[in-house]
């Protein structure tokens, strides 16, 4: 329950201070909670850190669509799960931060009023959102390899701290 609660503070807080545009770690939360917790959190604990803060940070009418990214990001994690490896999670987390450009940018064309809806406004929404992907993949990236990284290495620390067992 520690470590859920840890990823909630950390999730909450690294979105209400300021930060680079889009590089929080509530990807990386997403994907960690997907693969290493009880099932439901992969789901739970990433928009349970999106309605606290989205309160705080105005709701607006994108928010089902960037709920729905950070949902599947966490669903992700339980494919990284079946066999936990560098290359499952590098490819999961370049997952999560594609699907949030794609899916969330989505939102902004479809029920926004920037862009005339069609394919070229699309198109268009989808080139305007380019510079925002960089925040988002290199904090998606970073975030990523400092969770699972560390998480690593706290636990095989602690597994070298068990004392030895003789037969």
């Amino acid at each position: 329950m520690r470590l859920i609660l840890s990823l909630t503070v950390l999730g909450i807080v690294s979105r209400l201070i300021p930060h680079p545009w889009n590089a929080t770690p509530v990807m990386a939360i997403a994907l960690f909670a997907g693969t290493y917790l009880p099932r439901r959190w992969a789901i739970v604990l990433p928009l349970a850190i999106l309605a606290v803060t989205d309160v705080v940070l105005l709701w607006h009418n994108t928010v089902p669509f960037t709920w729905a990214a950070f949902a599947l990001t966490g669903a992700l994690g339980w494919w990284v799960r079946q066999r936990v490896t560098a290359g499952r999670i590098a490819a999961a987390g370049l997952m999560g931060s594609v699907s949030f450009f794609l899916i969330s940018n989505f939102g902004v064309w479809l029920v926004g009023e920037l862009y005339p809806r069609t394919l070229d406004g699309l198109w268009q929404c989808y080139v305007a959102a380019i510079p925002f992907f960089r925040g988002t993949f290199f904090g998606d990236l970073t975030f990523t390899a400092a969770l699972f990284g560390g998480y690593a290495l706290v636990t095989h620390f602690h597994a070298a701290q068990e004392p030895a067992r003789f037969r």
